[in-house]
């Protein structure tokens, strides 16, 4: 290396920091103004995903519907949802992410209302199908978006900030949840599950003008950004996007399908499903049988493993952004979540040690179940990412039919949840050891700071 190359890198070292020092300045500003309205959306789409677990606490008696009927009603929200995410995501890139999420939050606030009306259990199979096909692509109309905005490396802390609307929304529907059943009960003679839906669903609907009124589609459309900022943004994106480039990664559907670690990672996506919505749709439930009889207790008491959910996503993706390591960030979590809620199953209605296992199993469940979707968009190339995402997605999501199918069938058969528990788990434990074992650590880049231009 010459002289003159030596100080041209020396230059390049002395202002790195300083360079660094602006591109975390402009992405400050980014995620004060992209993450708080997207986390807020999350929290309301997935509220009303599982408010069901909380109304069937009532809904069941008032409505004379078996576990069985509660459990494929709850689950069969996944089979449409599951059948237009790919369709929702390809036509995002067309009209944009505003009028995307526009249309999808207000037509499944208005479903998710609807479902107060229900008397059959083929209205309630009905109206949940309906709120599939409305909700589907939200959650990966998303994670596209986010990739629009972040580099490879800041990604999974935000995306955990993102899934970090998950067991938040735990911690404030389930006391929610509570009080409205409890409160509202008889009010306008109808029921306190039927003020649920209502209560917890019309909001969503303000919630997707606001959305409209407030998010860019891509940062060269953010007014609050200047020329300078903009420029920065997509340097970092621009470089990002170079490592995608490389034989093998084409933006094409029967590319993605042809991929067989497009399937390794929706199995595991369809565990990291299966775990999650066991949680979520029958805390309640488990919360009940310890010999908890009040529904606002009920509500209060299901917050705290949420809580511990919500610490995990925190201390998850911040861990596996710090250690740049994603596989056993995932897998590894995914296999200690599963067995703390496999271990319930087998001390009966102790309220304290059930209480313990169940928060070590929301730690692990939700930290490493949000981290997963730092790894997807990593892996995709730029031009792949919209439908590989969602085929993933799609695919993957299954596992939120599956978990409370098969868990409410075998309780109404059974009379109890533990075989359905150990089942389910014996799946989500399989799930943390295939990312481990299958996918190939020079599949998860996790870039660095020092990817970008200028570093």
């Amino acid at each position: 290396m010459n002289h003159a190359t030596s100080a041209v890198h020396g230059a390049a070292d002395i202002h790195r920091p300083q360079v660094r020092s602006i591109e975390d300045k402009v992405y400050r500003k980014i995620s004060w103004r992209v993450m708080p309205i997207v986390l807020i959306a999350y929290i309301f789409a997935f509220l009303d995903r599982i408010n069901i677990g909380y109304a069937q606490l009532q809904m069941k008696q008032d409505l004379a519907f078996s576990d069985a009927v509660y459990g494929l009603g709850a689950g069969i929200f996944f089979v449409t949802y599951l059948l237009f995410e790919v369709p929702s995501n390809l036509l995002l890139e067309k009209i944009g992410a505003r009028l995307t999420f526009l249309r999808i939050m207000v037509l499944w606030g208005l479903a998710s209302s609807a479902t107060a009306f229900v008397t059959e259990a083929w209205q309630f199979y009905g109206i949940r199908l309906l709120l599939g096909v409305f909700e589907a692509g939200f959650f990966p109309g998303i994670i596209l978006y986010l990739t629009y905005w972040y580099p490879s490396h800041r990604r999974g802390r935000v995306t955990g900030l993102f899934l970090f609307g998950m067991p938040i929304t735990g911690v404030l529907g389930g006391p929610l949840s509570g009080m409205i059943m409890g409160g509202m009960e008889g009010l306008g003679g109808m029921h306190g599950w039927q003020w649920l839906f209502i209560v917890e669903g019309l909001p969503t609907v303000l919630l997707g003008f606001l959305l409209f009124r407030l998010l860019p589609n891509k940062p060269a459309e953010a007014s609050w950004l200047d020329n300078g900022e903009k420029a920065i943004v997509q340097s970092v994106l621009d470089a990002d996007h170079k490592v995608d480039e490389k034989p093998g990664h084409h933006g094409k559907l029967a590319a993605a399908l042809a991929d067989p670690k497009t399937y390794v990672l929706a199995f595991v996506y369809f565990c990291c499903a299966c775990a999650v919505y066991t949680v979520t749709f029958w805390l309640p439930t488990m919360i009940k049988s310890l010999g908890i009889a009040n529904i606002g207790a009920i509500g209060w008491i299901t917050a705290v493993p949420y809580i511990f959910g919500a610490i995990g996503v925190l201390v998850i993706s911040r861990s596996s952004d710090r250690f740049k390591e994603r596989r056993w960030h995932v897998g590894g979590t995914l296999v200690a979540g599963a067995a703390a809620l496999f271990a319930t199953s087998f001390l009966g209605t102790s309220f304290a040690p059930v209480m313990v296992l169940l928060c070590i199993a929301a730690f692990f469940i939700f930290g490493g179940g949000s981290l997963f979707w730092s790894i997807p968009p990593t892996y995709l190339s730029r031009e792949a990412a919209a439908t590989g995402i969602a085929v993933i997605s799609s695919l993957g999501i299954l596992g939120g039919f599956v978990s409370p199918t098969v868990i409410g069938w075998i309780k109404s058969v059974t009379g109890s949840i533990q075989m359905g528990l150990g089942a389910l788990t014996a799946l989500v434990i399989v799930g943390g050891l295939t990312i481990l074992i299958a996918l190939p650590k020079s599949a998860v880049r996790v870039g660095t700071a020092g990817d970008a231009p200028g570093h």
